[in-house]
Parts: C-alpha cells; structure tokens; sequence
C-alpha cells in the first residue's frame, strides 16, 4: 500500500479516465482528441493525469498558460500543446525554447509575436482564434459581415515572419444546452465554415481545424472536423445539467476524509461558528478533519450529507475553514479513523458532485477546480493505489 496522508484526500480513479477517453475516441471517429488539461487537470492533480494520457496514445493538450505549458513540459509530456489564452510577448522565447503552439487572437497580439520571434531567430507554431459567439478572444466573426472583414487580417497572419499558423479554432457558447443551444451552435458553426472557406479561396488552408468542446463533442458530430477538445467528460461530468445520465461518463474524482473525534451531544447545545444548529436531542456528533480551505464549500453548511459507512448523514453547524461536524446519531459502531465520502462513492451509495454544484447554485467544474493543494491526490487501479501526489510534503 502506498504510504499518503490520511486526513483529507481525492482519490482519483485512473480505469475512470481510460473509460472516458475510450467513449470519446468512439464518438469522434478519426478526429484528433486534444485533452484540456489546465487548472491542474481540473483540479485532479496534471503530472499523473497527463502522463496517464500519453501513455494511452494521446498527442495533444491545452492549457490556459503558459505557465501549465511548461509544467507539462517539465512532467514529461512531449505531445504538441496549445495555450488557449494569451501569452505575454516579451517571454515568447518560453514558446520556442518549450516547443509550445501559441493561440493568436487578433492581428496585433500576432505582429507582437511575430516581432519577438523574428529577434529570437526562431519561429513561433500559432493557431489562429475565431471569435464566433463566445465574446472572449478572437478574430470578430459573429456576423457574415464581420466575419468577410477578418479574411485579410488573417490572411496577413498568416504570412508574418516567425509565424508558423498551422491551426484555426474557435470555442461553443452553448452547445451543452439542448434545442435552446442549437440554432446559436449551428450559427457559430457557419461562421467558422466561411471564415475556413473564404481563407481556402485565397489558398491558406490549415493541418488543424477544431471547434467542438464537450458539449460538442456529444452533441454535434457533424463538427468535429481534424480535432476535438474535450474538457469536463474526461473527468467523468456533464458539461451542463441537461445532459446529465445521457452519456456513460465515469466520475473520476472522490472526496475523502476520516472521523477525527466521536462524543455525546446533549439536547440543546450548539454547534459550530455562530451557533447556527441547536441539537433537538440528544446525540451523538463526529468530527472530520476537511473544510473550506480543503476545496470543501461553506455554503453547505447546515444543507449537505456526506457518506459514513454507505449511509447518508448530515453536516450540522458551519462548516469551518479546517473541520466540519456530523450527526452519526444511529449510525452503528463509528470512529476516530472511519472513512468518510464528501463526493463520490462508498458502496452502494453515492453523492455526485452536481448534488453539491445544484446546491451552491454553481458548476461543476467550479467544484472540482477548486480542490486545494493540501488535499493529497491518489491515484487508483483496480480499486488500488497505486501512486499519489502530495503538493506539501
């Protein structure tokens, strides 16, 4: 067994991530699958997960930096990765010097680019950025017209020095949301077509052309074209409420904790910061070691289960920045050093982490990506772990 802190911990379910990955690969055909790894892998920790990648075949990353850029570089990983956001121009040697493909978004951000490159003597791999309805970056194309006006900007990019634009992609607003999402999905879609088409008729056409994030992925094969870029179904959870138990995606990520101290709690004491709980009964009340600065919300205070022993049991009182509380009053047998479940699975019983996202009237993703650096990430197979990663120790 491998030796981790118990205290709090995630484990992460690697058969999970192949599960996934293959149902991707099943759904996109002979598309390159670019895996998006930033924010630590979404939280799950990005040295294993993108090494546990490359080692089932994957050639392409994203990033949000390039910071996480050279992170991956440094863990090992030698597939191409492209920033999908923006990277200051005065350290472009890191593009050249890490072999990292760059996102470019307008026609300054590239002459910026392109003049760094040509001092380095080096040249830079770029894709270009269509801006179709998402608002963020990218080259304006949200009408016709605006998107026949940025043919000659990319044109021009296309031909600066130290430039090597081998790619063009944009990014879905709402393809995750069902008939509401699809005629502004589709509409995205045909401005990326002529922007490709228009550019085409002047003889620039590109090895890499990608539009489709999760929710595209699933839900428009029609548009995954030479690449995909899948995110939120690689670890197991859908991209938006409306597509929840459609698809056979594995939640990778469990949150755990153990009980740190069992005692009596007599009628009408209080408990926690503020004193919000008043015990009705007597009971009997468990403490665990996780709490806000462990990635565990606050706002769940008063309004959540965790899982003791394959049975549902609730906070009571605030949850505080180190600890929470419980009422095991019923529950048979508890003690220091139990095993508790905050998210994932215990037996037969589960609590996902889109109970906990619906709750605090946020995402998913938001949950999972806010999963601290204290918490240990360990890495499972077969039920077993088999290696971890521990930012502290």
């Amino acid at each position: 067994m491998i030796d981790y802190t118990r205290r709090t911990w995630v484990d992460i379910d690697l058969d999970a991530i192949q599960h996934n990955l293959d149902l991707i690969r099943r759904r996109t055909g002979s598309a390159e699958v670019m895996c998006v790894v930033k924010a630590d892998a979404y939280g799950h920790g990005v040295e294993q997960i993108a090494l546990e990648y490359q080692r089932m075949g994957v050639k392409w990353y994203a990033v949000s930096n390039i910071e996480e850029a050279v992170e991956l570089r440094r863990c090992g990983i030698r597939g191409d990765i492209l920033i999908l956001g923006y990277t200051p121009h005065n350290v472009t040697y890191l593009l050249s010097d890490y072999d990292i493909t760059q996102a470019v978004f307008s026609e300054e951000y590239a002459e910026q680019l392109s003049s760094a490159a040509v001092k380095l003597g080096v040249s830079i791999k770029c894709h270009i950025k269509a801006d179709t309805g998402m608002g963020r970056i990218g080259f304006n194309c949200r009408s016709d017209a605006f998107t026949a006006d940025q043919l000659d900007p990319c044109q021009r990019v296309c031909s600066l020095p130290g430039l090597d634009v081998n790619g063009i992609f944009t990014h879905f607003a709402v393809a995750d949301e069902g008939e509401d999402g699809e005629a502004f999905t589709r509409s995205q879609f045909d401005s990326f077509t002529k922007l490709l088409d228009g550019l085409a008729g002047r003889g620039i056409t590109f090895r890499w052309r990608h539009c489709c994030n999760s929710g595209g992925i699933l839900e428009y094969p029609d548009m995954h074209l030479d690449m995909v870029r899948p995110g939120i179904i690689l670890y197991g959870l859908s991209p938006s409420a409306l597509m929840r138990n459609r698809f056979d995606l594995r939640p990778v990520m469990h949150l755990r904790s153990v009980i740190s101290m069992v005692k009596p709690l007599e009628k009408g004491a209080t408990v926690s910061y503020g004193r919000t709980f008043t015990a009705p009964r007597d009971m009997v009340l468990a403490t665990a070691p996780i709490g806000y600065a462990d990635g565990y919300p606050r706002i769940l205070s008063n309004n959540q289960e965790v899982l003791l022993h394959g049975q549902r049991v609730p906070i009571v009182g605030r949850v505080c920045m180190d600890q929470l509380m419980l009422d095991v009053t019923g529950v048979e047998g508890v003690k220091a050093g139990d095993r508790i479940t905050a998210f994932g699975i215990d037996g037969d019983a589960e609590i996902t982490v889109d109970e906990l996202a619906d709750k605090m009237g946020t995402v998913n993703y938001e949950l999972i990506c806010r999963m601290a650096r204290r918490v240990p990430r360990v890495y499972c197979k077969g039920g077993k772990a088999i290696t971890h990663t521990d930012y502290l120790i």
